[in-house]
């Protein structure tokens, strides 16, 4: 990479067997991802799409999974970062676990949340762990979807200030309704916490409701994020391989790049979404 170049990092992706794990989240219609994702796949389209590095994020909630993933971070000098699986909703379990991971390039945690009630992190107990991942320098990924979920996230955020969250996938926006009044409600309610930042990228929820892919319907919402969260707190992500549902690599950084730019981000700030937000928040380094 040349001097003075901005380093491109892929803020989310996945790896997996699909004869090692179960993934409860796909279902009949996603026969197109339904067969193993691994690096030698993913090394070719990190060249053509000019990508530098990357972050796995977990698909499972098992600790198998994290011991695939530190597998797989091992195997492929591109992974810059590692999301790993806690059960964050058992303190003392994500302790134990937290505990026997030893892979050094873990910057993130995370746990399959769905649509279900997160009153459990305001407990005290799970204010405290989130404290201890605060200091451990590790930051939280989530997908707040309803109301109810939006309003834990927010309360987790006020109680541990220090704690860096990520919020996948544009928190889900309802593209395929076109009523924005809702999510971007829930997105400025997320972006008024200073640590709370957002990947740019589709989820399957969204890939599963569309027919094809439409860049053109996620104008609306990324000119949201862009104007909630600026570009020091927004991250380029491609969700593959889930994203191949719709669309190949290329393609889908390439449309959500373009739908930054058209949203107003300049060469510099693209810089920051597209590679420095995510080295920041991860703690990746330069």
């Amino acid at each position: 990479m040349p001097a003075g170049t901005a380093r491109v990092i892929d803020a989310h992706h996945h790896f997996w067997q699909v004869s090692r794990q179960d993934q409860p989240w796909r279902t009949h219609q996603h026969h197109g991802i339904a067969r193993d994702f691994e690096p030698e796949q993913l090394r070719p389209e990190l060249t053509a799409a000019g990508v530098d590095a990357t972050i796995l994020v977990q698909s499972v909630d098992s600790a198998e999974e994290n011991d695939r993933i530190v597998d797989y971070a091992r195997r492929a000098s591109f992974v810059a970062g590692l999301v790993g699986w806690l059960p964050l909703a058992r303190p003392e379990a994500a302790r134990a676990e937290l505990g026997r991971l030893t892979a050094d390039a873990l910057c993130g945690v995370r746990t399959l949340v769905a649509r279900d009630p997160l009153d459990w992190l305001t407990e005290p107990a799970t204010v405290d762990l989130c404290h201890e991942l605060a200091e451990r320098g590790l930051a939280w990924d989530v997908v707040p979807v309803t109301d109810q979920q939006v309003r834990a996230v927010t309360a987790l955020a006020g109680a541990v200030p220090g704690l860096r969250i990520v919020v996948d996938h544009l928190a889900r926006p309802p593209v395929e309704r076109g009523d924005l009044r809702a999510w971007a409600d829930r997105l400025a309610a997320l972006a008024a916490h200073p640590a709370v930042a957002l990947k740019v990228s589709v989820g399957i929820d969204v890939l599963t409701a569309w027919e094809r892919w439409d860049a053109d319907a996620l104008l609306p919402h990324v000119t949201e994020a862009v104007r909630y969260f600026g570009p020091e707190r927004l991250m380029l992500a491609s969700n593959w391989p889930v994203s191949l549902l719709r669309r190949d690599y290329v393609g889908t950084l390439s449309d959500l790049s373009d739908l930054l730019v058209r949203s107003g981000l300049d060469e510099e700030s693209l810089a920051q979404v597209r590679g420095q937000t995510a080295a920041r928040w991860y703690g990746v380094g330069a």
